[in-house]
């Protein structure tokens, strides 16, 4: 098949924006059996068209605001033909490129609920969708509610890892202190506030414990998070962000990985990294994260998440129990070899694109 992605209109490709990182991703493991376009936004500096291997183009056009973008990518397709179209995250762009391509199969590949509000106009873009790609079970349970009328054009097909690059690092844990780490944005919705408290009631009942947060955050914000942990006495070591291509380095620090969300993840691609590098994962149960942690076999899911005492109590189980800390290790990269590969991801998608395609 001819394929073509088009990004959003925020970030280019290759990036830091978990989408772009994430349509890059399938994009490799798809141009393997197909011709692959991706279209994305100009960066200064950057080449126009860049390829990757035989079968992957990368096309970058001017952007500047979500209207000139569209137009330039509109304007790019103009005169050219594939066999499907996909577009992430985008219902509006969508809506447009299957208004100026009726013949052509469009895909929209959904990767939260942030750009899909319950609105008559968003409705009326779903309806032109070909198909409608949710990134998890629970992702497209909430679509359904939301659209009815669009459920029958709904698919799941979950996210993945590069599980050579995330891999466990083989060090020895301490047996005296804890390193916990978080990685994602530092935003309220994420719970950094409640994973501070919970190391520091780790530190009163274990001993020493120290939390990583790897993600970058707005400098206000951060700095309340800073004036807690001092308050609370929890050493913390704020990373920053830390680009995608090395943010392998920074699982391999740690001891277990905690995502304390407090709202609705509708993946939690952060869990299957912690996973793939063999560290046991201590996660809100929330979205779509209980598809990915197991309780018990390959990490624990917290219930009432908003309290740091059901986050402290998993960490500490796993402290002191360094062969438990290991077997969550082991079993959690199984699981994501298993499941959660880039490979499976571009597999189910294909199958999937090739069906459409062939009405």
């Amino acid at each position: 098949m001819r394929l073509l992605m088009v990004a959003p209109e925020q970030f280019p490709v290759p990036g830091g924006g978990s989408v772009e990182i994430c349509m890059l991703a399938i994009a490799k493991k798809l141009a393997k059996q197909h011709h692959v376009t991706i279209v994305s936004r100009q960066k200064g500096g950057s080449q126009t068209i860049s390829r990757i291997g035989h079968n992957l183009t990368i096309v970058r056009v001017p952007s500047g605001s979500s209207n000139r973008y569209i137009s330039s990518v509109l304007r790019f397709m103009k005169g050219r033909k594939y066999d499907l179209i996909q577009v992430d995250n985008r219902p509006y762009f969508m809506a447009q490129i299957k208004r100026a391509f009726p013949r052509t199969p469009v895909s929209l590949f959904l990767h939260s609920l942030t750009f899909v509000p319950r609105t008559k106009s968003i409705n009326a873009c779903l309806h032109k969708a070909d198909l409608i790609i949710a990134n998890s079970n629970s992702l497209q349970h909430n679509l359904n509610k939301l659209f009815p009328a669009q459920r029958h054009k709904i698919r799941t097909v979950h996210l993945g890892v590069d599980t050579e690059r995330f891999k466990p690092s083989g060090r020895r844990p301490s047996k005296r202190s804890c390193v916990i780490l978080f990685v994602g944005r530092v935003i309220p919705r994420k719970g950094v506030p409640v994973l501070i408290k919970a190391v520091r009631k780790v530190r009163k009942q274990w001993g020493s414990a120290t939390l990583l947060v790897a993600g970058k955050g707005k400098r206000a914000y951060l700095g309340e998070l800073k004036r807690q942990a001092r308050k609370q006495n929890v050493p913390v070591k704020f990373l920053g962000n830390i680009p995608h291509n090395k943010i392998h380095r920074v699982y391999r620090l740690a001891d277990c990985f905690v995502c304390p969300s407090q709202e609705h993840e509708a993946f939690g691609l952060v869990n299957v990294e912690a996973m793939a590098s063999g560290i046991p994962v201590i996660a809100s149960n929330i979205g779509g994260i209980k598809e990915i942690v197991k309780h018990g076999h390959n990490g624990y899911l917290v219930a009432k998440y908003k309290k740091a005492k059901a986050f402290a109590q998993y960490i500490v189980k796993i402290a002191k129990n360094r062969s438990l800390q290991a077997r969550l290790g082991r079993n959690g990269r199984m699981t994501v070899k298993r499941n959660f590969s880039w490979g499976n991801t571009a597999s189910k998608l294909s199958v999937i694109y090739l069906r459409r395609a062939m009405k």
